[in-house]
């Protein structure tokens, strides 16, 4: 049965984006900490797998079924390889440049969903400000990326265009993963079940690419590396995606992905409080004009 949408964001869509990009931004940090002791996409593939377990377990709690038909199993494929191709490109970017930078990029999402889901969903169209607040965004990430191309971000880290290309690439990858399932049968069943298909896809794939990239796999690590993945997987890939599905159910995908371009705010705070990151001006500039383009995306007149 279709789900009852709403227009806008009301302020419980806005209280749990707040939490969710609050938590993604320290998540991106707490990756690149336990990098040093848990190779990245290995890393991916513990996490999804106990948010598996995780998920398989509060759904039968729940009453939820996971495995009726429910003719959504094609689209359901597609999102989880998108959804494990972004975490590959989200956990090796992280090699390569800061938590804070790459954040920036992945959180490009927003563009393409705005770009590509009006084609499917006539509903999801922005228009007038909306389009200005976009480019504001975009002009931001612009930005942030020439400074990892030729600016102070290239000088410490040479290799910081690569995580950033990564980075957006994990955002085109998110951005597809959205459309589909807001343009297809998977929209229509529960959120639970649209995020098993990406987690139980993703605790398949990753490992297989972390073999392939001849990854070290060992979990005698330290109570911090044992900590982050528990975190990262029941917080992150458990409760704060299985909000996200909920929140793409309910409310329009182009808003609700606009307003997560809060995460690299927090990523920034986060990684230069625990990571020592630098905080370079293009960076700062990023996130004033990204955040510049939450309000005029979410902008509504005041009715008269």
């Amino acid at each position: 049965m279709p789900f009852a949408r709403k227009s806008h964001l009301d302020a419980l869509a806005m209280s749990l984006l707040l939490a969710c990009c609050l938590f993604w931004g320290l998540q991106q940090v707490l990756v690149k900490a336990t990098v040093a002791e848990v190779a990245p996409v290995f890393q991916a593939f513990v996490r999804f797998a106990l948010a598996t377990l995780a998920l398989v377990l509060w759904c039968r709690w729940r009453g939820i079924a996971l495995w009726r038909r429910d003719h959504a199993l094609g689209p359901g494929l597609l999102a989880g390889a998108l959804f494990a191709a972004e975490f590959v490109c989200l956990y090796t970017g992280l090699r390569y440049t800061t938590a804070s930078r790459l954040t920036v990029f992945l959180y490009s999402a927003p563009f393409w969903v705005a770009l590509l889901l009006p084609h499917f969903v006539p509903g999801e169209r922005l228009r007038g400000l909306q389009w200005l607040g976009l480019a504001a965004a975009f002009m931001g990430v612009t930005w942030a990326l020439g400074d990892g191309l030729w600016g102070a971000a290239r000088a410490a880290q040479p290799l910081a265009w690569l995580g950033d290309v990564l980075g957006l690439l994990g955002g085109l990858l998110w951005a597809l993963t959205t459309v589909v399932i807001r343009s297809t049968p998977l929209g229509g069943i529960a959120p639970e079940k649209q995020l098993f298909y990406q987690v139980a896809v993703s605790t398949a794939v990753l490992p297989l690419v972390s073999l392939a990239l001849g990854e070290r796999w060992s979990l005698d690590i330290s109570a911090f590396a044992a900590t982050s993945l528990l975190v990262q997987a029941l917080v992150g890939a458990f409760a704060s995606y299985l909000a996200w599905m909920w929140m793409l159910a309910h409310y329009p995908a182009t808003k609700i992905s606009v307003f997560v371009f809060l995460t690299p705010v927090f990523a920034l705070l986060f990684g230069a409080w625990w990571l020592g990151e630098p905080v370079t001006l293009p960076l700062v500039g990023a996130l004033v004009l990204v955040a510049a383009g939450i309000v005029l995306v979410n902008w509504r007149p005041a009715a008269r």
